[in-house]
């Protein structure tokens, strides 16, 4: 077997992009869970199932079954396995008689068991596969997805349509929210791939695999643990100079990594290794889903700059207060404006209850005044104009509606905030908190995603996230000067 990096990321490409893809012992009892996400597959799509009580199910779906993967006509590029964990030998067997390019395991019940039984399927399944050279994703997973040609693995997961992310994850859960929960934030996806107990292709194939793949712009990383550091790391370290990662690692903890050892037979490494690892290379570092979400969105949709002042607009005195806090916990800095912007303001800022020294304190009132939208534009336009000031953060207040109720006339404030964050040079992003609703949070939310306005739901995410990319930007230009 040739080990290469450059032979197995060639041969994954076969896997990502398959033309053909057979589901083996897909059952109705899952709600025909594989079939159904192929369903928008743009290749051809076999069943292997010999329990003749399904073969009116698949029948209703469209597809064709066949007793055994030899009996499939043609090649076949990629497997499912969704079968009892014995009988995986025998299925990667006819995989490497059939010359597939790689199999998934949905199977569980292998070495993260623990148990002898476990691991000795685990072991025999990794030796054939070793041996042949054949590509195993698993077991213990729910493999790839490429939204581009249609192959899912849930039946909600969007496709048609490809995008520049990339996302790698240990868990089959994390793999699947991530994808899901993106494409609300308007996350569009290149390619992903859960890939449970590693036994033949751990994290770092993948990386490497996504790190020169063209469609692939950023990488996301859920993590339990590698097997060889010393590769990883170097891997690491070449791709992030190029694109950025962003690594999530799960079992930190004494009580997580306890976890990880029963999730996917994961062995404890240290977190301050990591740590450590994942600075030096110039990854970032993420906790969870909502900071991946967050910091993705963040590359993807706020320009980038690596100045730690931030201009503040505040829509009441109390959150201004409150955003402040956030933002100076998180690392950043409020300065106060020159002097040319504090008389520029004088000209026009004259609300009752309000302030203009940063934060912005624009006081309800404001977005029922007559000069509402040429007041907001001119306070944005002083926030680009100050030297003073990085980046700029503007919080709209949900218990009185910012935008328009009706979806379909003309929104003047949304479409002034969307002018400026298009001219803008500066990092912008805004901050819908829930308040009363959290339908007309969402709504909000959604509407200024939906014209590339990136949007957090509280301030401390806004903040954090900033940060986090900040420090991304900082990093960068560091590597250039040296």
């Amino acid at each position: 077997m040739n080990n290469s990096t450059d032979s197995v990321t060639t041969r994954l490409d076969r896997v990502f992009n398959p033309r053909s893809v057979a589901v083996v012992g897909d059952k109705q009892a899952l709600g025909y869970m594989w079939l159904k996400s192929l369903s928008a597959f743009k290749g051809d799509v076999y069943s292997v199932q010999i329990d003749p009580r399904e073969f009116s199910g698949i029948a209703e779906l469209g597809v064709k079954n066949f007793p055994s993967l030899m009996d499939i006509p043609g090649p076949v590029d990629y497997v499912i396995a969704a079968v009892p964990r014995t009988v995986a030998p025998a299925i990667v067997k006819d995989c490497i008689k059939k010359q597939v390019g790689g199999v998934c395991f949905f199977t569980s019940g292998f070495a993260e068991t623990g148990t002898e039984e476990g691991i000795r399927l685990q072991k025999a399944i990794t030796d054939l596969a070793g041996e042949a050279g054949l590509l195993l994703i698993g077991p213990n997973c729910v493999g790839v997805y490429n939204p581009r040609i249609g192959l899912r693995h849930n039946p909600i997961q969007v496709y048609g349509e490809g995008g520049s992310v990339g996302f790698i994850a240990q868990s089959g859960t994390h793999a699947t929210l991530f994808t899901i929960a993106g494409a609300r934030h308007r996350i569009k996806f290149s390619k992903s791939v859960s890939y449970g107990n590693a036994a033949i292709l751990d994290s770092t194939e993948y990386l490497d695999y996504l790190g020169t793949d063209n469609e692939t712009g950023i990488i996301g990383m859920y993590i339990e643990a590698v097997k060889d550091g010393r590769r990883f790391f170097r891997s690491l370290k070449e791709i992030a100079e190029r694109k950025p990662v962003l690594i999530w690692r799960g079992g930190e903890s004494e009580e997580g990594a306890r976890a990880t050892a029963s999730h996917t037979g994961a062995l404890a490494q240290s977190g301050a290794v990591w740590q450590a690892l994942i600075k030096q290379c110039g990854a970032i570092k993420v906790e969870n889903l909502d900071e991946m979400l967050d910091t993705v969105k963040a590359l993807l949709y706020i320009k980038p700059g690596s100045g730690t002042r931030v201009g503040l607009i505040a829509m009441s005195g109390g959150q201004s207060v409150a955003l402040t806090d956030a933002f100076a916990r998180a690392g950043l800095s409020v300065p106060v404006l020159t002097q040319s912007s504090y008389e520029r303001l004088a000209g026009f800022f004259n609300i009752v209850g309000g302030s203009y020294r940063n934060p912005f304190d624009v006081s309800s009132s404001f977005l029922m005044s007559d000069n509402a939208i040429s007041n907001m534009a001119n306070m944005l336009d002083v926030m680009e104009q100050d030297p003073n000031i990085d980046s700029i953060v503007l919080e709209l207040f949900t218990i009185i509606s910012p935008f328009s109720k009706d979806l379909k006339e003309p929104d003047p404030l949304l479409d002034t905030i969307v002018e400026f964050k298009d001219r803008s040079k500066k990092p912008f992003l805004t901050i819908v908190s829930t308040a009363h609703s959290e339908p007309l949070a969402l709504e909000t939310r959604n509407r200024l995603t939906s014209k590339g306005i990136p949007s957090f739901p509280t301030f401390e995410r806004g903040a954090k996230t900033l940060k986090r990319l900040v420090d991304y930007h900082r990093f960068k230009e560091g590597q250039y000067l040296n």
